[in-house]
């Protein structure tokens, strides 16, 4: 699938790539607004309101901060995480294919929306800073993978020749943004969330396993 002799650097994302996305999924649409109520003594009603706040900031930079919730909700979202930071994990192969790109030598990027926050509660979980050569979060850039500015600046960054950069990641808008910023290769997931069905993505490739990348799949 993937010629690897054209191709200098990988750029992977974190939730729903390398990391499966349950843990995010159950945080922000069950465990936060069950213990925003609880915290909060609301009727059960206003979980589905909870629920309609958090969506209606998809895509931008508030969506992705724990910093904003933890004020605009008035709870600390980093312990609530904390509650069930048991249901962080990679996902399937994603510990081989990243031994294998420590082996085969590209650069190796974490390009990720996760804020600094979720980064330290996720990457000594994990070890994946083990097999990175670089984390750039969107928090760093003032910008979203969505937006064309957050593209500019990791390429300010880390720089990069988009004509020889894999980028794999499981939202579709995000590779939407980084195909017309000009990256060549670019890969979607198609199981982000292993409790949850399969992801069609119209427009991109979606893997199924990273093993279908490796030269001997």
């Amino acid at each position: 699938m993937i010629e690897w002799s054209e191709i200098d650097t990988v750029l992977l994302d974190m939730d729903g790539t390398l990391l499966d996305l349950h843990f995010d999924s159950h945080f922000w649409l069950e465990h936060l607004p069950r213990r925003y109520v609880e915290l909060h003594q609301l009727d059960e009603a206003s979980q589905d309101t909870i629920r309609a706040r958090i969506i209606g900031e998809q895509g931008t930079l508030n969506w992705y901060s724990l910093a904003y919730w933890s004020r605009e909700l008035g709870v600390d979202i980093v312990a609530l995480k904390r509650e069930v930071q048991h249901l962080i994990g990679l996902r399937g192969d994603a510990l081989d294919f990243l031994t294998w790109l420590k082996q085969a030598h590209p650069r190796v990027i974490l390009a990720t929306n996760a804020d600094r926050a979720s980064l330290a509660l996720k990457l000594p979980l994990t070890g994946l800073e083990n097999y990175l050569d670089a984390i750039i979060s969107s928090e760093d850039v003032g910008a979203a993978k969505e937006e064309q500015a957050f593209w500019s600046a990791l390429q300010r960054l880390e720089p990069f020749d988009p004509a020889r950069t894999l980028f794999i990641d499981d939202n579709p808008q995000v590779l939407a943004s980084a195909r017309t910023f000009g990256i060549q290769y670019l890969l979607g997931i198609k199981q982000p969330d292993s409790q949850r069905p399969e992801k069609a993505l119209e427009e991109f490739v979606a893997l199924d396993r990273f093993a279908q990348l490796l030269p001997h799949a």
